[in-house]
């Protein structure tokens, strides 16, 4: 888990009007951006509806293999609103609630579903392609791509910000922390090590998020914020 201070102006040059990640506290949650307000909503209370249902959702909505019978087109985003337990839900709502806030104000609320869908979608594609390649037949579940796009994002447009574990409570700065994060992911998915999580899921929703930014600089007028 991590904490983030205020933002500073991306590289670190003079401060302009951006989010403030520790402006938030749980009792202001209305006053959030209105797509992490609904995404965080929404993700809870399919979770609560997983709770009482079972795996009635995961057969129609869990993110199944291109191969199986149980595959349909839809579940390239409804994956991203299930979770396996309160642990998985609990540490994606924390990262979506902190990073999420922040990101939707520097985007926009139109530009930022899109990047996060963008992210939630690649994340299903590389992970489609990982279980092919395997031969698996096990659904993905998990709003985690979608959050490492968003803790890509933050680290791509603040990456001076420090960010500060809480286990072990060592501070760095972002574009550290997401680059020591990426190569983790990359090492214990080529390695199989914790094999029941998608780790090339998550990286694929950091490269479909990097995709995505390098697009709107390659595409947008100058002078367009955020570049």
């Amino acid at each position: 888990m991590v904490t983030v201070a205020a933002l500073p102006a991306p590289g670190g040059g003079r401060r302009v009007n951006k989010p403030h990640v520790a402006r938030y506290h749980p009792l202001m949650f209305k006053n959030l951006p209105p797509a992490t307000r609904a995404l965080l909503l929404a993700n809870i209370g399919v979770f609560l509806i997983q709770y009482f249902t079972g795996d009635l959702l995961l057969n129609l909505f869990a993110l199944w293999p291109a191969s199986s019978p149980m595959f349909q087109p839809w579940q390239l985003v409804s994956y991203a609103f299930l979770h396996s337990g309160l642990t998985h839900i609990l540490f994606n709502m924390i990262a979506l609630y902190m990073f999420g806030a922040a990101l939707e104000q520097w985007f926009g609320t139109q530009r930022f579903c899109v990047y996060y869908f963008v992210c939630v979608m690649a994340a299903a594609g590389a992970q489609l392609a990982v279980t092919a390649a395997m031969h698996s037949d096990s659904p993905t579940l998990g709003a985690s791509g979608g959050i490492f796009g968003l803790l890509l994002a933050f680290a791509w447009y603040f990456p001076r910000q420090r960010i500060m574990l809480l286990i072990p409570p060592i501070p760095m700065p972002a574009w550290l922390f997401v680059l020591a994060y990426g190569l983790l992911e990359l090492v214990l998915g080529v390695t199989g090590s914790m094999a029941d999580v998608a780790h090339f899921a998550h990286l694929g929703g950091m490269l479909g998020g990097a995709g995505m930014i390098l697009f709107w600089r390659a595409t947008d007028r100058p002078g367009r914020h955020p570049r």
